[in-house]
């Protein structure tokens, strides 16, 4: 009869696995998310759930919010032990970085308690003024941002290409920017479609502040053919779709990016928490997360 297979183990090497898996845990990134029990919320709290590397640290909503003081998880049948809060500070108290997707007036309350805690953020709120932005990039100069109007990695490439072929079609091409979303969304054009126009004005050497048309009635008379249109459609559920037409003479040529789902925002979003990892200060995007740049 064969012998059985001696498993000796070191003595202490329960501890010191102990000690492993809970140096793995405090490695992890703390995640707070603000708008904890939104659409998007959900989704990131999800997300976070379902990684490896991260850990729900924090939950913010606004006061009136039922969600206040129920488990985060909750939606998902499950218990984070984090609950929702609208006391940012303590929100923020146990986490390393927020990710933000509300409204410009409330991520700029959030990022000033981010500033004071030394907490970095994800900014993926969109309909900032010049003001408002001025104020993310002066936070930037004490804690690491990453602020993009669209988290999802493909929507990203698709500004890379857009970048290409902005330069490769000059002349002769007149271009619109065509985006469409859900009937909730309170800004118009979306965050992403100027995104895509301000990196088609700068492979051009144009300013879209100067060039960009955001609606055309009555009498118009001919296109300027510096410009860059934009036309938003509001309605139903669609999460998000956005399409680039270069129409030329014979031919035209459109870039199109639909979201399926939200999803892709929130991992999107992980990547850059990722990226913030080490880092104390400056403001970041996209590019520079995919390293695009």
């Amino acid at each position: 009869m064969a012998k059985a297979a001696s498993s000796t183990v070191p003595a202490g090497s329960s501890g010191t696995a102990a000690a492993a898996a809970g140096e793995q845990q405090q490695q992890k990134h703390r995640v707070a998310v603000a708008g904890a029990s939104g659409r998007m919320g959900h989704m990131l709290i999800e997300a976070i759930r379902a990684s490896g590397d991260c850990k729900l640290t924090g939950a913010l909503d606004i006061p009136a919010s039922p969600a206040i003081g129920n488990d985060a998880a909750a939606f998902l049948g499950h218990a984070s032990g984090v609950p929702v809060s609208a006391d940012i500070r303590a929100g923020l108290a146990h986490s390393g970085v927020l990710i933000d997707f509300t409204r410009p007036e409330g991520t700029l309350a959030h990022l000033r308690v981010c500033r004071d805690l030394g907490v970095s953020a994800v900014i993926g709120t969109t309909g900032f003024t010049d003001r408002q932005k001025a104020e993310v990039e002066a936070s930037a100069r004490d804690i690491a941002i990453v602020m993009a109007p669209n988290m999802s990695v493909g929507v990203n490439v698709t500004l890379k290409l857009l970048q290409m072929a902005a330069g490769a079609l000059a002349s002769g091409y007149d271009i619109e920017v065509i985006e469409t979303h859900h009937r909730h969304k309170v800004d118009a054009p979306s965050g992403t479609a100027l995104k895509m126009g301000e990196v088609i004005a700068h492979a051009l050497g144009r300013d879209l502040k100067q060039h960009a048309v955001f609606s055309r009635e009555g009498i118009t008379g001919e296109r300027d053919p510096s410009a860059i249109g934009f036309s938003s459609i509001r309605g139903g559920d669609i999460v998000g779709d956005h399409t680039v037409l270069f129409a030329g003479t014979g031919e035209r040529i459109e870039i199109t990016h639909k979201a399926a789902s939200r999803s892709t925002y929130a991992e999107g979003s992980l990547r850059a928490v990722r990226f913030l990892a080490g880092r104390k200060s400056g403001l970041f995007d996209m590019f520079d997360v995919l390293g695009l740049r």
